[in-house]
């Protein structure tokens, strides 16, 4: 799945987005290595610890679905209509990268620019599980 279309679905996703508190809408679409597919859109909590991003969402719907290996996630927010690109925020920056530090990370507007890059271009020195040592 090329790139545009794959930003096309998460602009898709965003719009069952549930955030009557920012009322930012933003919405992910995730490929995996086998060509599937998982959508995710942002969910706010009044407890603001409870909120749930995009990108998390499609994660977690595609790891429980039994997927492991991600190819590529794109995000759409209500910026990318403006031609402005929305990147994954701290959490999901982790989170993504524990699936591999190349997964690509797309995001802009299928109407405009779209940009990719790598996961691990956004968080450089990140803390991963081979950080972990083995106690003896």
């Amino acid at each position: 799945m090329d790139n545009k279309s794959l930003l096309k679905l998460a602009e898709n996703a965003r719009k069952n987005s549930y955030v009557p508190y920012s009322k930012f809408r933003v919405g992910a679409a995730l490929l995996t290595k086998n060509g599937k597919v998982y959508t995710g859109c942002n969910i706010e909590c009044a407890s603001f610890g409870g909120t749930n991003c995009a990108e998390r969402t499609a994660i977690y719907k595609a790891i429980s679905e039994g997927e492991k290996e991600i190819e590529a996630i794109a995000i759409a927010s209500d910026n990318s209509e403006k031609d402005e690109s929305t990147y994954p925020c701290g959490i999901c920056r982790q989170v993504i990268i524990e699936f591999g530090p190349d997964i690509r990370i797309i995001t802009g507007y299928t109407q405009g620019k779209i940009i990719e890059c790598k996961i691990s271009d956004l968080i450089p020195n990140y803390f991963s599980g081979s950080d972990f040592k083995e106690i003896e």
